[in-house]
C-alpha cells in the first residue's frame, strides 16, 4: 500500500507542476486517482514531505506545489 500512495504522490506532484495551482476535483480527473481516500494520502505523503500547501477558496480546497 505505501508504494501506491508514493505513486499516487507523484501522480499529484507532476499534475500541479504541469498545471498550477489546482482543487481538488481537478487533480482527481488530471491523475485518475479512483478514490478520494487514494487521493487524500497521496496529499498527505506530499504535506509531509513540504511539498505542496492547501488554501480554502470560496469553499474549495486548492493544493499548489510549494
Amino acid at each position: 500500500m505505501i508504494e501506491s500512495i508514493g505513486m499516487n504522490a507523484g501522480l499529484v506532484w507532476n499534475a500541479l507542476n504541469e498545471g498550477g495551482r489546482m482543487d481538488v476535483k481537478s487533480i482527481k480527473k488530471a491523475t485518475k486517482i479512483k478514490s478520494e481516500k487514494e487521493l487524500y494520502a497521496a496529499f498527505g505523503w506530499l504535506a509531509k514531505e513540504n511539498k505542496i500547501a492547501f488554501e480554502e477558496e470560496d469553499a474549495n480546497l486548492m493544493v499548489s506545489l510549494i
